[in-house]
């Protein structure tokens, strides 16, 4: 990412950028920056494509027209699937990409095997805009707050990540939301966060099983009532238990072997700051036999919920209520 900006800066570019990955607010950061520094308000010069069903041959005569008044033409793809499902005319195309076009592809899914991306990867710039880490989110999150003035504590920056989760257009939203509540403060608190930020399922799901870990049966289903009211489906939840029973199995299993929590964040693909609580969650009751029950049992409940054996509210408080 550090070269698309060096690029800007520098006012010399790849004639072709592949920006991939699940971060969604990475990707649109940067291919509007191109587009900003590329050509900025001139239409004329700029072209943009989405979908499967972009038409590659008007694709190629668009880029082989030569850029009107300007260095360069700009032509953005997003969710073309030409990284994906081959198109020979693109395949063809690539290597002869006019030195004044710039062509930037925008995908979700790539397949790294297509000889589109072996060709990109050779002849421009491939950057993957994944998830990002946890030290990486702080030091954004410090960024921003800075610009703003503010300031935040880590174990506080932790409890926002727990509670917004790691998606960065979320991130950028909730902080935005915490700045404007704390106009007149230095530094962000952690009631700040408590009592304007958005709280994710996902959060809630693991605040439900660290009162299940610490036997607090009542905080459990109250949380289960809050999320009730706040229109969440039942067979959402027991979803969201499971699979951070299963988190929670992984964790488990890799912490008997010996496993660094650093790696364990990396293979169970949780944030390293969650392993710890989570491994706290164990030390609280859950097992690995008493993991791998409570995932049997969730299978259970939902197979008789969908065979209308056992209404989904109460199933759901079923597991609540056994496992604290």
């Amino acid at each position: 990412m550090r070269k698309i900006s060096d690029d800007i800066k520098n006012n010399t570019y790849e004639k072709i950028y592949l920006l991939y990955g699940t971060e969604e607010y990475l990707k649109k950061q940067y291919k509007d920056k191109l587009k900003k520094a590329i050509c900025g308000d001139d239409t004329m010069n700029f072209s943009y494509y989405e979908g499967k069903d972009c038409n590659a041959k008007e694709i190629i005569g668009i880029a082989e027209t030569l850029p009107f008044f300007a260095d360069r033409r700009l032509v953005i793809m997003e969710h073309s699937g030409f990284f994906k499902s081959a198109n020979e005319d693109i395949n063809e195309y690539i290597e002869n990409v006019p030195e004044t076009t710039c062509l930037v592809f925008v995908e979700n899914e790539i397949d790294k095997r297509s000889k589109l991306f072996k060709k990109v990867k050779d002849i421009g710039y491939v950057s993957e805009m994944g998830e990002q880490n946890q030290a990486t989110l702080e030091r954004w999150i410090e960024g921003i707050l800075k610009e703003n003035g503010k300031r935040i504590s880590k174990p506080d920056a932790e409890l926002f990540l727990k509670n917004v989760g790691t998606d960065m257009e979320n991130i950028s939203r909730e902080l935005e939301k915490v700045i404007c509540y704390c106009l007149d403060k230095e530094v962000i608190e952690a009631q700040d966060i408590d009592k304007v930020c958005s709280v994710q399922i996902s959060s809630r799901i693991f605040d439900m099983i660290d009162a299940m870990a610490g036997k607090d049966r009542k905080r459990a289903l109250a949380l289960y009532y809050d999320l009730i009211a706040m229109k969440e489906p039942p067979m959402r939840i027991l979803f969201m238990l499971a699979r951070q029973f299963n988190i929670m199995l992984q964790v488990c299993e890799l912490s008997e072997q010996g496993v660094d929590n650093g790696t364990i964040a990396s293979k169970a693909a949780v944030q390293p700051f969650i392993v710890g609580k989570i491994l706290r969650q164990l030390k609280g009751g859950f097992s690995r036999k008493v993991l791998i029950k409570a995932l049997k049992d969730c299978v259970n409940i939902e197979n008789d919920i969908k065979n209308g054996r056992m209404d989904e509210k109460a199933g759901v408080e079923m597991i609540l209520i056994k496992y604290s």
